[in-house]
């Protein structure tokens, strides 16, 4: 009789154990040969050596699908131990999993191009009016990077401009005057990553969200980066973060030129980057529109109602 310990890294031990530990459970049925015992995230082997190479490989497939998946049945288990597809693998073009198991994946024709422009290019603009996915889209292709380990972190940033309020009136320390800002980006990864595993990674910087004001003076290697908003920035601001750019860095700038908050007569950072920027080599460029939303359907129809009104009063003057 041989022991082992196998540590379960980068996922959470209470969803690979099953509720009341029911796929422990499964996996004791399945190897009788076996002692299985688990605390915390090792789990303790002890018994035959062919069962035990066997249960070893299974187990890391099992991590790897809670990994990606963000869920684990029953029926998922005995198909990886009989070394069948699972029912998740069979689902294809799917970016990340949500933590409730959802799949994240384009639903528009422009939402793919987004896709198909980060896979090719290491710079994308991402502009199109509000529930077009350019955020939360643009998020779970960061996560994916991360999760494949092909970054070493994630940094979200966005301009903290006001939309009627003044920075100085709302109550707490910076930091909490900031946060509502940024809480459009916090929902998007808490919907993808379980919240005791982002928590961690907040604590570790392997997932940073910050104010655009923090990037000044920073290169950025090893990360997706994505400011979000970008219509609210100037200028000398979108020059500031773009060329913060390091080595194996990919950017996503998304914005909606529709929905410009900054004083009057200051001219948005991000239009000048769409005129500037237009033709260079290596930067893709996703114009998104109404077909492209994807929250209620009303959304789709007062988007279009303020386009028709704003084309008319422009006609009129």
């Amino acid at each position: 009789m041989i022991e082992k310990h196998i540590i379960l890294e980068d996922v959470d031990p209470v969803m690979f154990y099953g509720a009341n530990n029911a796929h422990l459970q499964m996996l004791k049925s399945l190897y009788p040969k076996l002692r299985i015992n688990a605390r915390g995230n090792v789990i303790r082997l002890l018994g035959d050596e062919e069962e035990m190479c066997a249960i070893e490989e299974n187990i890391e497939k099992m991590r790897r699908h809670l990994l990606k998946y963000n869920s684990m049945t029953e029926e998922d288990i005995l198909d990886i131990v009989k070394g069948k597809t699972t029912k998740a693998d069979a689902v294809k073009g799917v970016i990340v999993y949500s933590i409730s198991g959802r799949p994240v994946k384009s639903r528009s024709a422009n939402q793919q191009r987004l896709v198909d422009a980060f896979g090719k290019d290491d710079m994308v603009f991402a502009t199109g009016p509000a529930g077009t996915g350019k955020t939360y889209l643009s998020i779970a292709l960061a996560v994916k990077a991360l999760k494949e380990k092909q970054v070493k972190r994630i940094i979200l940033s966005r301009p903290a401009v006001e939309a009627g309020e003044k920075l100085g009136f709302l109550p707490g320390d910076m930091k909490e005057k900031i946060d509502p800002y940024l809480q459009p980006l916090y929902d998007a990864l808490e919907d993808m990553i379980p919240a005791v595993k982002l928590q961690d990674m907040m604590e570790k910087h392997i997932i940073q969200i910050a104010p655009l004001a923090f990037m000044r003076g920073r290169t950025l290697n090893d990360a997706i980066v994505i400011l979000d908003e970008a219509q609210n920035t100037t200028t000398a601001q979108i020059k500031m973060f773009l060329t913060r750019m390091g080595w194996n860095t990919k950017m996503i700038v998304t914005g909606d030129m529709t929905q410009i908050d900054l004083p009057k007569n200051t001219r948005s950072g991000l239009g000048e980057a769409l005129k500037i920027l237009n033709g260079v080599e290596g930067i893709s460029f996703v114009a998104m529109d109404e077909k492209d939303i994807v929250r209620h359907k009303l959304v789709t129809k007062i988007v279009k109602a303020f386009d028709t009104y704003n084309n008319e009063s422009t006609d009129e003057n």
